[in-house]
This record gives C-alpha cells, structure tokens and sequence, in this order.
C-alpha cells in the first residue's frame, strides 16, 4: 500500500521536516520529507495496515529534534483502494479537537453511537474533520466551490458522519478537474438546516486525476465561533465538607449522588472536589490535610458509608453507631477524631464479623489482583504504622527498607498480620465501589467530575517507602513568599527527582494519571508551576523563606568577581547579627538570647553550632520552650543573603526572596546594595525563563498525553513568563481568581477571561467573598465603586444582592469554566446563607497545619427542595449560555 504525504509547514533556514511513522509500542520509522512549492512538504511510504499513526516533528542539520507535535495523526484506510494520497495539516496539542475531546464530552453525549460512513463504489477523496461538538442536536456538514460540493449551497451541503468522538468523515466523488475550495458548517438537525460557518478563509484541495487514487483531506481544527464551542459552569466543594442525613459527620462518596441532583436541577456541568486520597498519618486532627497523601492511589476512609457496605453493622452494635452519628452529624464542623476512630471502629467490627465471606468475594479478589502493584504495599504500610504508631518508616523496628519480596508475606494467610492486611485491601475495595458508583451516577445525568492533583507527595508515604530513588528525600517542597503568606510556605514535602522520572519516561505520572481516570473527567492540578521549577529548602530549613527555586541557573563566584563584589562567605550566607538587629528583634530582651549566639567581638554575632539552623533550634524550642522568642530566633537564621548549594563538589549561590527587605542588606554599603539588588533581579526575572520552559516542555507533554481528562493548572503566585506560553501550547486551563490578578492591578476582571480559563471569585485557599468584604474596609470599597460599578459607601456586609452582581459577572464571559465554592452560591440568598460566617473558611494558607473541617451548614436533601433558590441559579446559568 502506497501513502503520499502532504503537509504545509514554514521552518527556518537548516530545518526540514521528517514523518514519524509508529508502528506498535516500540517499532518507528522515520522518512524525511522534501520541500516543493509554497511550504508544502511531500514524502510517501510503504504501509501495510488499515489504520495508521504518525507525527510530524522538525529537526535541524544535525537531526536534533527542534520541536515535534504533541498529539498524533490517526487514520483508517477504506479496503478497495491500494493507495492515498493525503493532504495533513500541522497538530496542534491547542487546537479544539485536541482538548475539547475528552471525558467531559463523552458525559455529554453518554448515548453516542458511532455512525458508519457511506463508501461510494467510486469516490475520489475522503474529508475527514476532527471536530468535537457538544451540542446533541449540531452536525458537520461541508459546502465547497465545485457542483459536486453543492456550489456553495446549504441546502446541497454533504453531510459527514460521526464515526468517534468528535471525528467526522464522508466519501465523496469529485470529477471536476480544478482547485477547489469548500469549508465546513453547523448543521441542526432539530431545524433542518445550516445554522452557521466556520469562520476564517475558504479551505482548498485539488483534484485527483488518477483512478484508483484515494485522495484524504485530513483537517484540524474546525474554526469554532466563541457561542458554539463547550461552556459549562460548576460548583466546588471538598467531599468531606457534604452533609447529608446519611453522613458519619462528614461528607461522604455517597453524598455525590446527592450534590449531582442538585447540580442536575440548576444546571450546573461540573463538580469539582478537592484530593480524596488516604492522608492517615497520625490518625489527629493534622490528617485532615488533603494535600498530604499516604498513597497516591488509595482512597480516605473517612469517605466511606457505613451504611452502603457489602455488609451490614453487626446488630448489637446498630444502635451504638446510631447515636454516634446523630451526634457527629450535629455538629457544625467536623470533629475529625471522633469521626475517623468511629468509622474504623465499625468497619473492623464488619469485617470481623464477615471476613470468611469477604476472603470468597470473587469481586475482592478481581480487585487485589488488578491494583495488586499499589495495593500491596499500602495494606503493609498502613500495618506497619499503626504497629510502630508513626508513619515515618525510618523509625520502624522492621522493614524500614522496602523490599518487595518481603512484604508479600503480609498477604499470606500464614502471616498474623494477614487479617489486618486484609482489612486494609477490602476498605480501599469498598472505597473504589462506593465512588465508582457516584461517579457512574453522576455521569448518567451529563454531570463531570473534576478531581485535584496534589503536586507533592507526603515524605512519609508509601511511594516515598517503596520509590525513594524518584524524589528529592533530602529537600522539602513549599512557595515562596506571597500576599498570603509572608514567610513563604514549607509543605515539607520531598522534592521530584525528574531525571530518574525521565529514565522510563515518567511511568510513574503514567500510572497516577491513569488511575485518576477511572473517577475523574478533569483535573485541576495544583500547583503547576512545579513541573517548571518547585520552591526548595534544605531539610536544615523551617520557613519557606530559605527556599529557592529548583532547578535554577545560579550564582557562581566568577559572577561576584565580575561585579567587583568582594565575595564574604560569612558575611553573605550566614544570618547577620549586630547590637542593632538584636535590639529591633528582641529589645529588652536581647540579653536572654546571647545564650544561643558566639560573640565576634567585634560588634557582629554569630549561632552557635548546635543553634545555627532553623530546624535545631525548632528541635531544641520542642523541648525547651522560650514563649514569644521563639519565633524571632527562628527568623533572624533566614537574616542572610545567598543560599547555598551543592553541586558537582561546587558551591553556588541562589539570592534569598526580597533580600533587599532583610536587615543584612540594610548593613551593606550603597554600592554593595545596587550590586546585588542587579543580582537578584536579574536571577528572578531574566535568567531562568528559557531554563523553565525546557523542563516544562520536556515532561508535560508526555504525562498529559496519557489522558483523556481535561486538565486544569493552577497557575496562581509567581509566574514566570513561560508558564503561559507554555500552558497555551498544551492547552492547559488557567485558573483566574479576582482577587489574586496576576497584572499589577487590584482585581482581576472575568469579562475579560479568554476561553482558556476558569474564573472563580475565591478559592479553597482564600478567605469566602462574605469573609474577604470584611478583611479591608478600604480595599472593599475600590472593588464595591471599581469592579461592582456601584456608587456611594460600601455596605458592612457582602449583601445578597452584591454576591449576584460578583456571580454573574463570573458567568457572562468567554472563559470556559465559571466555577465557584458552595459558599457563594449560598451567599446570594439571605436565608440559605450561614449565620455564623467564620465556619466558612476552608484552609488558611498561612497557618499550617490547618484544621481541614469546613462543613456545609445546609443539608444537601433541604438544598434539593429550595426550587425557588434553585430556579435563579438555573436561570442564571442558561442565560449565561452554560448548559
């Protein structure tokens, strides 16, 4: 079988274009293409298969790669043609029918069935356009220049048919010998006609004079009008923040069934949660962090419904767990150890009682066997820390190390760890069914899911057990300083290795990506800046403050020998202290913190050895409190200004966040300041651009091509400048939220969200629009006459008829997502809306660790019932062009 191919594409002088043939999993092969008229690039091929998927990628003389497309070319080949002359365009990973097709469109249009395509005996082309349309009752028509193209006449227009999701093909016969034009249109079927055109110039091909040639027009990108392509709105509320009269004090995967109807009744599109992962660690209040996983694939018990088990409560135990529901349920927020020693209380109970039946679940055993890779090691690990009581497997007596082989005996019957193993393994079970049939439920009423991925891993988890060699165990992940957070954050995670990731061409993402699918059509993943770069501190370190961004093109000593800056280790990296700083720390006190410090006779002091991290004198303060000091000793360590890092046996230098706050810069002379104030400006803002958007560009690509979900990236903080250009390449959503513009302006307004956006007026991360009204009299005020458009003062409080205002603008825009927390839903109804205001807040970024226990005040049955309430929101939602 003979392939010609044809594809226009502008390179620069030294570059050629090759095709990319992959045949199976691991056999390529490579044809280089020539270059004929007006861009045009022509190669052809022997191929003797049905179906067919290549790429196009661009190389320079060398045959270095320069860049390549994302996303693949696949064909099928009609049987009574032996060759085929195909006409491609270039594949963009942002053109539409790359992230528009995706699980959100398959919930859309759950009862698709895939058309045949009518095969002419004779036909002389094949027009094939990916195109995915949301819309139930549009199709793809194609009108063109010819008569056997209908001249440009709707109601002769060729009808293609949709034979997957999103991809449209119709045979057709052209015996007119001349260029020809055409281009594709909306075609309603409800109405009976065209409704609109693509936009944009007229298409071309040509004319195929030789029999028994099938000609292929393979076309990107159907040029969308703004109305015509997905829209949705959503609401966002964690799991655990549900409430429900079947709740155990907490929301639970069940309750989604509940939050779906409602979504269905206001026509809302997407639920968005916050991670569901497993983060037991200590089994306090401190695990309520969902951004601390255990495992990265096991799901958090406290979601589980005891009363939707394979197996019911042991009867003597019924009216026990009663009780403690009714009381649980009661409370305003959650009590995060009363539930979790509760639901594990009754679920040992069951499984006590039914294990001989559980062990011959045919179903039980499908699931060990299927997630044995991830489940194994979790049922060992969640053994061996309530063994050892402590999650951090250096500190326990056996298998410290992981070793594979060993940990297979937890899972023999032989074993007397065997039952608790079993236990572990059939809670995950049960888990998987519970959300599965959620999910499944939520699907059937056109709803999609959107998940949240963590960008760390907890340090004391399962992968960093089990795969030490793929992070950085002796860093800690965390942001640096921002209008939130003054000192910068430490989540104490470990950092990734990305160069071990790289060697099986990041399997590991693969796999977590793949497992998220099986729940989620789309998935915000937090922190995306951290695939560019991560904020890393030395374990040394307490405060974000003594971070610095990974990876990074440093400070090396010739570059202070360039600047004529005479370079002073002691001076530059470690905290400056004098009798001045001493008093504007501590003041009168300052005498009791001598006993930490060396005196340099000489007006200067420096930490003592056993004193001179923020981590040892944390240790020391756990043992010997010092009240209100503490924290000042702490800060005055990140009083420097380089950081320092090893690498190759080679020092080199990263400048400290804001040094030019610190007071070691104040102590500098003016013409030492300017130096390395140009240092630091040019190390944050010039240096690390092209550096970030390799690394990016070098793993994105890969991990995102293993999914269907639409994917998300919160993208709030310091952005670099990659990061768009980046995130638009791949076509990743961007996050917009209001109050946190990333311009230099105070708000951030949605009405002017392009559609690669999801716009939002707070986060779980901020203060709800009611508590943020009250934060800044001042700033509300510019946001009431400014953003809102509202004369006069600004009321005290956010009133019901401001949270509308705030909402609908959010709704009334090009972005492809309005989502928004449950609390401002509610906040645009007096009634519905929480009387005691401080119960509102999800986590506080600069407290950590956070107590995570936000509830809704609301049951989700009452919510279902208010129709009135219900109504508006739907309403809104149609009206805004969201359904």
């Amino acid at each position: 079988m003979k392939l010609y191919f044809n594809v226009g594409y502008i390179v620069k002088a030294g570059e050629r274009l090759e095709l990319v043939i992959e045949d199976g999993e691991t056999a390529v092969h490579v044809h280089t293409m020539f270059c004929a008229d007006n861009g045009q690039w022509k190669c052809e091929a022997d191929y003797f298969s049905k179906s067919i998927s290549y790429k196009y990628r661009v190389v320079d003389d060398k045959s270095i790669v320069l860049r390549e497309e994302f996303v693949q070319h696949h064909l099928h080949f009609p049987h009574n043609y032996k060759e085929f002359v195909i006409f491609d365009e270039w594949n963009n990973k942002n053109f539409p029918e790359n992230y528009l097709n995706n699980k959100i469109l398959y919930n859309k249009l759950n009862g698709f069935i895939p058309e045949k395509i009518t095969i002419l005996k004779k036909h002389t082309h094949l027009f094939r356009l990916e195109a995915p349309v949301y819309h139930p009752d549009w199709k793809i028509v194609l009108i063109g220049s010819t008569p056997s193209l209908g001249g440009w006449s709707y109601e002769k227009a060729i009808h293609l048919s949709q034979t997957d999701f999103g991809v449209w093909e119709a045979s057709v016969q052209i015996p007119e010998n001349e260029f020809i034009q055409f281009k594709y249109c909306i075609y309603d079927t409800d109405k009976n006609r065209v409704i609109d055109v693509e936009t944009g110039e007229n298409r071309f091909t040509v004319a195929n004079p030789l029999a028994d040639v099938l000609q292929i027009v393979s076309n990107h990108y159907f040029r969308f009008k703004a109305y015509q392509m997905y829209h949705d709105a959503g609401v966002a509320v964690p799991v655990f923040s549900l409430r429900s009269k079947d709740g155990f004090g907490v929301g639970e995967f069940t309750d989604l069934k509940k939050l779906a109807d409602w979504a269905k009744n206001t026509h809302l599109g997407i639920i968005q949660i916050l991670p569901v992962n497993d983060t037991t660690a200590n089994y306090t209040w401190t695990d309520s962090y969902p951004y601390a996983a255990v495992s990265v694939y096991a799901l958090h018990p406290q979601y589980i419904s005891l009363e939707k088990l394979d197996f019911p409560l042991p009867k003597e135990l019924v009216e026990e767990y009663q009780a403690e529901k009714e009381a649980l349920n009661a409370l305003d927020l959650i009590d995060y150890e009363k539930m979790i020693a509760g639901k594990w209380k009754y679920l040992k109970a069951i499984f006590n009682t039914e294990k001989d039946k559980i062990y011959k679940d045919r179903g039980f055993k499908r699931f060990i066997k299927d997630n044995e890779t991830w489940l194994i090691p979790y049922a060992a690990f969640c053994v061996l820390r309530d063994k050892y009581k402590t999650p951090n497997f250096n500190d326990w007596k056996t298998h410290k190390k992981y070793i594979a082989g060993k940990i297979l005996q937890f899972f023999s019957s032989k074993s007397k760890d065997y039952d608790i193993a079993m236990l572990h393994a059939w809670v995950q079970y049960q888990l998987h069914l519970q959300l599965k049939d959620a999910v499944d439920y939520t699907h059937h009423l056109g709803i999609s899911l959107k998940g949240d991925l963590p960008i760390g891993i907890y340090r004391y988890s399962v992968e960093a057990w089990t795969e030490p060699e793929l992070f950085g165990m002796d860093f800690q992940a965390g942001a640096p300083p921002d209008q939130f957070t003054e000192l910068g954050q430490n989540w104490e995670f470990p950092t990734y290795n990305w160069e071990a990731m790289k060697e099986d061409n990041y399997q590991w993402w693969k796999n977590r990506f793949k497992a998220l699918e099986q729940y989620f059509d789309a998935m915000r993943i937090d922190h995306i800046l951290g695939f560019f770069r991560i904020w890393r501190m030395p374990i040394s370190a307490v405060q974000g403050i003594l971070g610095y961004f990974y990876p990074a093109v440093p400070i090396v000593l010739d570059e202070f020998k360039a600047w004529h800056l005479p370079f002073d280790f002691d001076r530059y990296c470690k905290p400056f202290i004098n009798n001045q700083i001493l008093w504007e720390y501590f003041g009168e006190e300052s005498g009791k913190v001598l006993e930490f410090m060396d005196n340099n006779q000489d007006g200067t002091y420096t930490f003592k050895e056993q004193f001179d991290t923020q981590r040892k004198l944390a240790d020391f303060f756990k043992k010997n409190p010092l009240g209100a000091l503490e924290e000042k000793l702490i800060s005055l360590c990140a009083n420097v200004l380089f950081l320092t890092e090893e690498r190759n046996g080679v020092t080199v230098y990263h400048p400290r966040f804001n040094v030019y706050n610190t007071e070691a810069y104040k102590y500098l002379s003016e013409w030492e300041q300017k130096i390395i104030y140009d240092l630091y400006h040019d190390y944050f803002f010039r240096r690390q651009d092209h550096l970030w958007y390799e690394k990016a560009m070098e793993k994105l690509p890969v991990i995102l091509n293993a999914t269907k979900m639409l994917i998300c990236g919160e993208d709030l903080g310091m952005v670099p400048a990659c990061v768009p250009v980046v995130m638009d390449e791949l076509a990743i959503i961007a996050l917009k939220v209001q109050r946190m513009p990333a311009e230099n302006i105070p708000f951030y307004n949605p009405k002017e969200a392009g559609y690669m956006n999801v716009v939002t007026a707070s986060s779980h991360d901020s203060s709800t629009l009611r508590q943020w009204w009250k934060e800044d009299p001042v700033l509300t005020q510019k946001y009431f006459n400014q953003q809102l458009i509202q004369y006069g003062k600004a009321p005290e409080e956010l009133t019901p008829h401001l949270a509308e205002i705030i909402m609908k603008q959010h709704l009334y825009n090009d972005a492809m997502l309005a989502i928004f927390p449950i609390q401002e839903f509610l906040a645009t109804d007096a009634e519905l809306r929480n009387e005691n205001i401080e119960n509102e807040r999800i986590n506080d970024p600069a407290v950590f660790p956070h107590y995570w226990r936000y509830r809704m005040h609301l049951g989700l049955e009452e919510l279902k019932e208010k129709q009135t309430f219900n109504e508006k929101i739907g309403n809104w939602i149609k009206d805004s062009g969201r359904v």
